[in-house]
């Protein structure tokens, strides 16, 4: 570094980054193998010789080589020598690596109500309907007192809201059975992939991200992502989460001498694809207000046209290597990323794209004035660190000897939503266990007293008379006789009385 600021590529002339312009965000672009990689690992050791930390995903599992220093293998040699830097130096970064799986580096998690229902939504690939839905969700735990902090709490939060879908309907809204079924499904689904591992305590500190080692350089954070490139929904939501985060938390600082953060988000397509007008507003917002924190955002894409107009004119420190015009879309994003550059009169933007040569790019930074600089032609540095990965040895080295060693590495569980949930329900059950058991009290059929041997004879109704003789007979018989034949004798009996009275 001089005092002009980061020195990056060399070309006609030397080009360097200036800090205090480098939250203004910035852009590497280019096809597959075209030298993206080195370019970030370049920038990011640069920034940390300065004292910026960075956060940085390591997709493809080769940059965390920026922890040791650099060796000068043939192709390093003919670059340095081709850039005449005789005065080039190998030397490593400090490094922190980070896992959400926890295998590769410290546990990274944070708690459900802090990803929230929005990009939740978007991590579970919801509809309009089925996003409304898991809001309420939300809302309703809110409201309740209920504290979703894992993966099972929310779980066990949906299912009570499908339960007692009819009491909360007055309050807040038809709670649709269907919805609740999808959201269990896609959770169910994210389980499955290992994405219930980024929810639960302790969740990350911030703060953990801004540090810097004993000789003032910033830490390099390292994002293992080659595993969690699998889930690439995953993958997307959690860096836009902390990215929404550090922009909730963090205090303005207007325009710093140099970034308190510089973050790096690569495969930047998938932030973008199929993601909903809310959320595409929540990107545009944290883009264009967080540089204000003192953060600033790189994206990595092959494609410019991967980022939405409205966030590519935010980025205005632009690396662009070469892409390939083999058909209409890639001659249209050829000439989009020629149209973003503030052109040059030396050079053809839109030819020279097609030519340059690997590890060369069109470079364009921010001048002292925030002007975008004159698109140059150069070859970017060698990184002065590895280039590559590291062996397992090394980076079981580097996490053990990390300030935040064992910190995340213990889990605890609070009473949340989901011990809370089976508290009530457990309460329920005994409750109505005591209700059946007072009704069964209630309500029970005493003992019969005993029976004497003779029957007795029922009691008569207060005020009417003894039967005559004759109704006696009558009604002996008839409750002595219940076949037709005696009913026949019976009528003939009769007869025979009350006709003899009558004789």
């Amino acid at each position: 570094m001089t005092t002009d600021g980061l020195f990056i590529a060399r070309g006609e002339k030397d080009l360097y980054m200036l800090p205090k312009m480098a939250n203004r965000h910035g852009m590497i672009a280019g096809a597959t193998g075209t030298g993206k990689t080195v370019s970030l690992q370049v920038l990011a050791e640069n920034f940390s010789r300065i004292g910026v930390p960075v956060f940085l995903a390591d997709v493809k599992g080769d940059l965390a080589g920026v922890s040791r220093p650099g060796e000068p293998t043939p192709k390093i040699q003919e670059r340095l020598n081709l850039l005449k830097l005789a005065d080039f130096a190998f030397s490593g970064s400090p490094v922190t690596f980070w896992d959400i799986f926890g295998e590769q580096g410290h546990p990274v998690r944070t708690t459900v109500s802090d990803m929230g229902p929005l990009l939740f939504s978007r991590l579970l690939n919801l509809n309009e309907v089925q996003s409304g839905v898991l809001s309420l969700v939300f809302r309703v735990a809110d409201d309740n007192g209920f504290l979703l902090l894992d993966f099972k709490d929310l779980r066990a939060m949906a299912q009570y809201a499908g339960e007692h879908a009819d009491e909360f309907e007055t309050e807040y809204g038809r709670v649709s059975t269907a919805s609740i079924g999808a959201i269990q499904r896609g959770l169910l689904a994210l389980e499955e992939q290992g994405g219930d591992r980024l929810f639960g305590e302790p969740s990350l500190n911030l703060d953990d991200l801004m540090q810097t080692d004993g000789r003032g350089r910033g830490v390099i954070n390292i994002l293992v992502a080659d595993k969690l490139m699998l889930t690439p929904m995953l993958y997307a939501t959690f860096l836009l989460w902390l990215l929404a985060e550090l922009f909730e938390k963090l205090p303005e600082v207007g325009d710093p001498d140099k970034p308190k953060l510089v973050f790096f988000f690569d495969e930047a397509h998938l932030l973008f694809t199929d993601a909903p007008p809310a959320l595409l507003q929540k990107i545009e917002q944290v883009v264009r207000l967080i540089r204000s924190k003192g953060v600033g955002i790189y994206f990595i894409s092959q494609n410019p046209l991967d980022i939405p107009d409205i966030t590519l004119t935010q980025l205005s420190n632009r690396i662009q290597h070469a892409l390939r015009a083999f058909t209409p879309r890639d001659q249209k994003a050829v000439r989009a990323a020629a149209e973003t550059f503030r052109q040059n009169p030396k050079i053809n933007v839109e030819t020279a794209i097609m030519e340059l040569s690997v590890g060369e790019g069109l470079v364009s930074f921010l001048d002292e004035k925030g002007q975008p600089g004159f698109v140059e032609r150069a070859f970017i540095l060698p990184p002065t660190s590895r280039i590559g990965p590291i062996s397992g040895e090394e980076r079981q080295q580097i996490i053990r000897q990390s300030p935040v060693y064992g910190h995340y590495e213990r889990t605890f569980d609070r009473d949340s939503a989901y011990e809370m949930l089976n508290e009530r329900a457990d309460q329920a059950a005994r409750r109505q266990e005591q209700e059946q058991a007072s009704r069964q009290r209630t309500f029970e059929i005493p003992v019969p007293r005993p029976q004497a041997s003779y029957p007795q004879a029922p009691r008569r109704p207060v005020g009417r008379s003894r039967d005559t003789l004759l109704e006696a007979m009558a009604k002996s018989a008839a409750r002595s006789v219940g076949s037709q034949f005696g009913r026949q004798i019976l009528r003939g009996v009769l007869g025979s009385i009350l006709g003899g009275g009558r004789r």
